[in-house]
């Protein structure tokens, strides 16, 4: 059989329409707008089309203007405590004034933790230089959003706690160089609180192990430096290795799906264990849900999205498609990319 190969101009063809204006279907998406922003700018990093010049800075600048920086004065005169509100917003949706550095926190105006992690992913990509982040409010709004256990609220209001938050929190920590807002090792004990019976993990002590939630704790244990402190390893890679039937799927007895090429991929990449993937079972799976008008569909006959579509970016780089960059799986950006940080010291761990 004929190898497939990546056909780039008709998938930054995709990348570039979706830039321009989403379809209606991302409708529902409008509050995670920063969210989809981030696929379509590191899908386009990847296939080495991002946008330059004036577009770039468009770009960067409507990013900051989702900023949302503390009120004036003493914080001991915000009776409101809108300084817990500051990060990012995932998109304009309240109808505040524009403004490309940031507006001030309003009563319904708060951050999310995934829209602060995307949002600080876009512009690194960007090779923007965080020059306009108030970062100690960025680390102040983060620390209000740490539960006494260590895990992670999404944003003030909420009550959910799980691994995708925990990840997200230990992303920003790594972006910004400063790990003052996590206790790192109330969130290493709750992150393997969360081990499951399987040697997987979940989204939080008690529940079921996913290929998803084992990501999140992964790659939080490697940017804070503990990946090998994980016992019985071999058990998780062989778990995640039987998730393989043609592409991957995220627990027992599930369809495939291309998201797992990043979700399952990316965590046997982290544990240096890829090369025992069937790479090019992997690679004729995701080629099945190529689109014809570009993009890749969660599995065959269906619509593409920009989530299925980045993640089978992913997917095919690790399996070493030809012109595609490596991933760093942790942060979920290009290796390229990632490399443009600086040093980020050692988490706290002790």
């Amino acid at each position: 059989m004929e190898k497939k190969e990546l056909n780039r101009k008709l998938h930054v063809g995709f990348w570039r329409k979706h830039l321009a204006e989403l379809p209606e279907q991302y409708a529902p998406q409008e509050s995670n707008r920063l969210t989809l922003l981030y696929f379509v700018i590191c899908a386009l990093d990847l296939l080495d089309s991002l946008p330059v010049d004036e577009e770039r800075k468009k770009i960067i600048d409507w990013v900051y203007a989702q900023q949302i920086l503390p009120p004036e004065g003493n914080r001991e005169d915000d009776k409101e405590n809108l300084w817990t509100h500051c990060g990012f917003r995932g998109s304009p949706f309240y109808g505040h004034p524009y403004a490309d550095g940031g507006s001030i926190a309003g009563t319904h105006d708060h951050n999310h933790i995934a829209m602060v992690y995307t949002a600080l992913a876009i512009l690194r990509v960007l090779g923007d230089d965080f020059g306009r982040l108030n970062k100690q409010a960025i680390l102040d709004g983060l620390k209000f959003l740490r539960n006494d256990d260590g895990s992670f609220r999404p944003h003030p209001f909420h009550c959910e706690a799980d691994m995708r938050y925990v990840y997200c929190a230990a992303a920003i920590s790594y972006f910004l160089c400063d790990w003052s807002a996590m206790d790192v090792p109330k969130t290493t004990e709750y992150i393997f609180k969360s081990r499951s019976y399987e040697d997987i993990f979940s989204q939080g002590p008690g529940e079921e192990g996913h290929g998803g939630s084992t990501y999140c704790a992964l790659a939080t244990l490697a940017l804070t430096g503990q990946i090998d402190k994980i016992p019985e390893k071999d058990n998780t890679v062989r778990w995640l290795l039987e998730r393989q039937s043609l592409g991957f799927q995220g627990r027992p007895n599930k369809d495939p799906d291309t998201c797992y090429s990043f979700w399952v991929g990316g965590s046997l990449s982290m544990l240096g264990s890829f090369s025992l993937v069937d790479a090019e079972l992997l690679r004729a799976f995701i080629y099945q849900c190529e689109y014809k008008y570009g993009g890749f569909a969660k599995c065959p006959n269906h619509p593409p999205d920009v989530l299925h579509a980045y993640y089978s970016l992913c997917g095919l780089s690790a399996c070493g498609e030809d012109d595609l960059p490596p991933v760093f799986f942790p942060l979920g950006i290009s290796q390229r990319a990632a490399d443009t940080l600086p040093p980020c010291p050692p988490a706290p761990t002790q």
